[in-house]
């Protein structure tokens, strides 16, 4: 049991990564980057590549890197070409697709055998680093929007037209706030590759859904007051909990495998709409006041 539980707080801060992305681009710039999917196979599969000739490091760099040139990409479509969010997501999502491909040699997979990876070169302190990682990443996002760069992207998120008026350019914030959205995507990517030895096509099917779930249970556990910090906490914290509950059906075998990404949908539909049951829920109380006075 101590395995399973160390497996999954391991999969938790590596797959917090993602968490933390569409906590930025979804909460923070109010954006729904349909992109995530695309972008996390293409750290993963740009960091195997270089692992497999012997460069863990230099293939987590690049794969940050090529996160981030995919979501300038999908922010110029936004900014300049006047493509709505969603579509541009899945316009470079699909795009994507073929340069994975490319990327991994036009194999839809791509093992490491024998090759060291970064997490081999550390003594294979998976649990460690990764939590490392995401501590330093969870830091400097805490940072990065107290600074005047990081509250004008937030301050977008909120009001784009009172940012115009305010002499700020909003293209601008966009864009810099899906770059490094999709940098930490494809961070998270590049590590689970290294981690799993391993890239594949359709790793990341699903994974923008799964990382909506995170969030929503993240923000249910870490409630109170909110606050940047409570709400990059809670990244970490939906990741783990989700991962552990994840864990805990597998071992129990309560829902069938082939049942898990069902389950997780219906996880974050009802969380989505949750807020709109409530106000539903609020708004008949308080009708059935008025006709009682």
């Amino acid at each position: 049991m101590s395995l399973v539980i160390t497996t999954a707080l391991q999969l938790g801060c590596v797959y917090g990564l993602i968490v933390l992305a569409l906590f930025l681009s979804y909460r923070v710039l109010d954006i729904a980057d349909l992109s995530t999917d695309g972008c996390f196979v293409l750290g993963m599969a740009v960091s195997v590549s270089l692992c497999a000739q012997n460069h863990p490091v230099l293939g987590i760099i690049m794969g940050i890197l090529a996160g981030g040139l995919a979501g300038y990409v999908t922010a110029f479509q936004q900014t300049h070409l006047g493509i709505p969010s969603i579509i541009a997501g899945i316009v470079t999502n699909t795009g994507l697709y073929t340069i994975n491909l490319a990327v991994m040699g036009w194999h839809a997979n791509l093992s490491l055998l024998k090759n060291e990876t970064i997490f081999s070169l550390t003594g294979n302190h998976a649990l460690i680093l990764s939590g490392l990682v995401l501590g330093l990443c969870m830091l400097f996002m805490r940072w990065f929007l107290s600074t005047r760069l990081g509250l004008s992207i937030r301050a977008t998120g909120d009001n784009k037209d009172m940012v115009s008026a305010s002499s700020i350019d909003p293209r601008y914030t966009i864009t810099v706030g899906l770059v490094i959205s999709n940098m930490f995507t494809a961070l998270s990517g590049a590590l689970v590759g290294q981690m799993q030895r391993s890239a594949d096509i359709n790793a990341g099917t699903g994974i923008v859904v799964v990382g909506l779930a995170s969030l929503i249970i993240g923000e249910t556990v870490i409630n109170g007051r909110k606050s940047v910090g409570r709400n990059i906490l809670a990244c970490f914290a939906g990741s783990a909990v989700y991962r552990l509950i994840y864990a805990f059906v597998l071992q129990t075998k309560i829902i069938p495998v082939e049942c898990l990404k069902l389950m997780t949908a219906l996880i974050v539909a009802l969380a989505i709409a949750m807020p709109a049951f409530k106000d539903k829920a609020a708004l008949a109380r308080r009708m059935g006041r008025n006709k009682s006075c």
